[in-house]
């Protein structure tokens, strides 16, 4: 009989409850931040994208919903403009549906390590086609064809069936040819209506500081700076 060596859940529960941390001294003043909360948001990400303990600084977690309950995933920042944040997906992915019923949205970006995150909320609609085509065909042709192979979110029976419509994929549009962008993949523009940026801090005292959205004007998005308790 061989021996059960997984520890025990009454001693994995023990363990979490004792992980903790100390946060650094760095702190957020709202005289050090830009007024526009996309311009301080892109000096972070090439802080972030700088950092060596950062694996993908452009990684953020994607929270829609559907009938009621609330799902997240990881996607990729590919853009980030005046207009806000894109990303690209598979339409007919479970988060396209979503978005299609209810184009509300959060993303999230977690640089733990430099004890930062910045939460978007906001809502998304499709971006122009040319666009995602544009994009589409800067994307590597091994991930051209993943795209058309992948039915995404679908069950699927197996690795299997998967590798074989890649294969049958590849072979119908080998490397150095031309994919054409998959009629049910695109991107959405993610139009921010408040922006958070959160920086940790000694004693859980974290600063959260968040520019919400007031109104448009023919010059320019007009942004209200606030702070909130930790």
């Amino acid at each position: 009989m061989s021996e059960n060596l997984e520890p025990p859940l009454s001693a994995i529960r023990s363990e979490v409850s004792a992980m903790r941390r100390s946060y650094g001294e760095s702190g957020l003043n709202e005289a050090d931040l830009d007024q526009n909360p996309i311009v301080q948001f892109s000096k972070w990400l090439i802080e972030a994208a700088a950092n060596p303990f950062i694996v993908e600084a452009n990684a953020m977690v994607l929270s829609t919903v559907h009938d009621g309950q609330p799902t997240s995933r990881t996607v990729l920042l590919k853009d980030v403009t005046e207009n806000g944040f894109t990303f690209f997906t598979n339409y007919e992915s479970a988060k396209g549906i979503d978005l299609a019923t209810n184009p509300n949205l959060s993303i999230l970006f977690p640089w733990y390590a430099m004890e930062r995150q910045v939460i978007v909320l906001g809502s998304a609609k499709k971006i122009p086609r040319d666009e995602s085509d544009a994009y589409f065909a800067t994307r590597p042709w091994s991930s051209q064809i993943g795209a058309w192979a992948s039915k995404q979110s679908k069950r699927l029976d197996s690795r299997e069936t998967l590798q074989s419509a890649y294969s049958e994929l590849a072979s119908r549009y080998p490397e150095g040819a031309k994919v054409p962008t998959p009629p049910n993949w695109g991107g959405y523009l993610i139009a921010p209506t408040n922006i958070e940026f959160w920086q940790g801090r000694y004693s859980r005292l974290h600063d959260r500081v968040r520019y919400v959205r007031t109104h448009d004007n023919a010059a320019k998005t007009q942004w209200k700076l606030e702070r909130f308790y930790p």
